[in-house]
């Protein structure tokens, strides 16, 4: 299962579906690529700004992600070339139909690379752009409150 950025968040902080999140990942194979490191650290960063999170939780989450990555809980796939070139191609089939984002883009490209379905994420345009791969998706079906 290819984690993106948001859910890792969710994982890691009660956030309103985080339970379902975090059924899904007990016992799967989890996968993300390096570029999430810093989409979490980022967003860890603008919870505890918004008053979200204190100081002690942020790096209490931070710490949390470090030790699934070193209990190869979360396995961190590294960027290269190829996947940038692969972002480029999804972004191009996918256009226009789909507006995907840069890093949405790159995060996709990842997934596809390293064959680590489902593609795990609640970003209306990434599942999107899933669709037109034809990359599986979870949670399947449509995501009410999916974020743009």
């Amino acid at each position: 299962m290819y984690l993106d950025s948001c859910i890792i968040v969710k994982l890691l902080v009660p956030e309103a579906d985080s339970a379902t999140f975090q059924a899904a990942a007990v016992g799967a194979r989890l996968s993300t690529s390096e570029l999430a490191l810093t989409e979490v650290f980022s967003t860890l960063l603008r919870k505890e700004q918004n008053g979200e999170l204190s100081q002690r939780q942020r790096k209490a989450a931070w710490t949390a992600l470090n030790a699934l990555v070193a209990r190869r809980q979360l396995r961190i796939r590294p960027l290269d070339n190829v996947h940038l070139l692969k972002a480029n191609h999804i972004l191009e089939r996918c256009h226009p139909a789909v507006p995907l984002r840069t890093l949405d883009a790159i995060h996709t490209a990842a997934c596809d690379l390293s064959q680590d379905f489902p593609l795990c994420t609640t970003d209306r345009r990434m599942r999107d752009a899933a669709k037109v791969l034809g990359i599986p998706v979870f949670p399947e079906g449509k995501i009410p409150d999916a974020t743009e």
